[in-house]
């Protein structure tokens, strides 16, 4: 009987999620992409490959995540709680594993295949690396057989732990660390860890077994620091290690100078004190491949991000949900007012001309207009806990849904039409920021930009009044330079459109 080649991805379009699905459709597998939002896989690069389904799965809905999975051969579970706007993310990933589990021997699933973390069970542990233990641990307890890799830092063009290297090298001639840039870890490139993935899938004997995969080189994160600079063409970081500064003091300092927020790099910086080194290395006799050194890994993931060639980034995951209401009113929700700043211009351009612009906004290109305030914003949402500025964008020319664009995420990408971000800076409230353009006539468009705003409380209602004086002038300050860019004869504008919606009643 002939193999059934269909297998379930969960966690489709995150970062490592995104890479496997191409990896496995390359060898010739049919894969189930399954993921929270549809709108999210639809706007993957392999969302057109006719041997891909995309189906829409909460891990935290058993009868759909039993559905997902029926008829799949094996399951890859990439899935984590550890994001912006989750607490207790431990919890979250042991209920989700548990259901998994379950859903995977109703499914009749032949096989589990998941990424873990290194690290050896101690006191110590820190609580990320426990928690993927657990998870790991509750995978593996059911009756369907697990492949469990675990895994150190992934070095690749998009991953957190690379773009957490290559800011602080970048951006610090001078570091002040903890005890931990003396720690031992196995770097291992994004390419191998993607070689073993589906390698396991079709060698039976990597199935019930738990294995450990790094690359050729054990470095402490000091030696990482030294060779990162050398590949970037950098003076030697001079690094001074201080006994009193913990990890968890580091994470305050990595999340002020690199995109990653604290919600991700606190749990990072503080599993920096564990050693993880492979404690064995069977996988390389199972699944033969040449394993990159840690500074090639570095190379390629330096050249892919100049280049602007990340097909994935860390920021693709996390909760991305559409506020109710977003509509005003054509959703049954009860919240109070939702308030708008919105200003308008109707300039000598072409849909075409004013889309290819908005879909450039944020990242290095900046805002357009009044950088300076995007700048004092970013920075004080980073100072609270927020992303700020610095996460940018993973493509410089095109945007799809689910990206982050520095503090905004892309919410809908109706081409030469609507662009509509939804804010993931810390606000008493929900902000949403959206271009609309409207042709009027041949080689005339109107160019509608809104922020819309549901405060939360008093405190809402607080923050918001006091900046409609900085609104105004800069939102008409972004049309009327958006204008120019293009080249565009403004023909009437900027100006405050018809209330119509501005304040509306949910």
């Amino acid at each position: 009987m002939e193999q059934n080649r269909t297998v379930a991805v969960l966690g489709a379009t995150g970062y490592i999620g995104g890479r496997l699905v191409a990896a496995l459709l390359e060898r010739g597998w049919n894969v189930r992409a399954v993921g929270r939002n549809p709108e999210k896989l639809r706007c993957r690069p392999f969302a057109a490959h006719p041997n891909v389904e995309l189906v829409q799965a909460d891990a935290l809905d058993q009868p759909a995540l039993t559905d997902a999975l029926r008829g799949c051969h094996a399951a890859y579970y990439l899935v984590h709680s550890m994001y912006p706007g989750v607490k207790n993310f431990e919890d979250r990933d042991k209920r989700a594993a548990t259901i998994m589990r379950d859903a995977a021997r109703e499914a009749g699933l032949e096989r589990i295949l998941y990424l873990g973390g290194l690290g050896d069970t101690d006191k110590d542990l820190s609580e990320h690396l426990k928690s993927r233990m657990e998870v790991g641990e509750i995978l593996g307890s059911g009756p369907v057989p697990l492949t469990w890799l675990r895994a150190a830092m992934i070095i690749g063009s998009g991953s957190a732990s690379f773009e957490i290297l290559r800011y602080l090298v970048d951006r610090l001639p001078l570091m002040i660390t903890p005890a931990w840039v003396k720690s031992l870890c196995q770097p291992i490139a994004v390419t191998n860890v993607l070689e073993y993935l589906v390698g396991c899938l079709d060698r039976p004997g990597a199935a019930g077994r738990t294995l450990d995969i790094g690359g050729p080189d054990i470095l402490s994160y000091r030696d990482l620091f030294d060779i990162y600079a050398r590949v970037a063409g950098l003076r030697p970081r001079i690094i001074i290690p201080v006994p009193v500064l913990t990890p968890r003091l580091s994470s305050y300092w990595i999340q002020m100078v690199t995109p990653v927020p604290s919600s991700l790099s606190r749990p990072l910086a503080e599993g920096l004190r564990n050693k993880v080194v492979c404690r064995e290395n069977s996988i390389r006799e199972l699944v033969p491949t040449r394993l990159l050194s840690c500074e090639e890994a570095i190379t390629r993931a330096l050249d892919r991000t100049v280049r602007h060639e990340v097909e994935t980034c860390w920021s693709d995951a996390g909760l991305q949900r559409v506020p109710e209401w977003i509509d005003c009113g054509d959703a049954p929700y009860a919240g109070g007012t939702v308030l708008e700043s919105a200003h308008t211009l109707t300039m000598a351009a072409t849909p075409a001309q004013v889309w290819h612009v908005i879909v450039r906004l944020g990242g290095d290109e900046g805002w357009l207009y009044g950088n300076w305030m995007w700048k004092i914003r970013g920075l004080a949402d980073k100072l609270i806990g927020g992303p700020g500025l610095r996460r940018g964008r993973r493509d410089p020319e095109e945007l799809r849904i689910g990206d982050a664009l520095d503090f905004w995420r892309v919410l809908l990408v109706e081409e030469n039409r609507r662009l509509r971000l939804l804010a993931e800076m810390k606000l008493p409230g929900e902000a949403l920021l959206q271009f609309d353009i409207e042709e009027e006539g041949p080689g005339r468009t109107r160019l509608t930009l809104r922020a819309r705003f549901l405060p939360r409380g008093l405190w809402g209602m607080v923050y918001w009044y006091p900046l409609i004086p900085v609104h105004g002038p800069l939102f008409r300050g972004m049309l009327t330079a958006l204008a120019r860019k293009i080249g565009g004869k403004i023909l009437s504008g900027p100006v405050t459109p018809p209330k119509e919606g501005s304040q509306c009643r949910l």
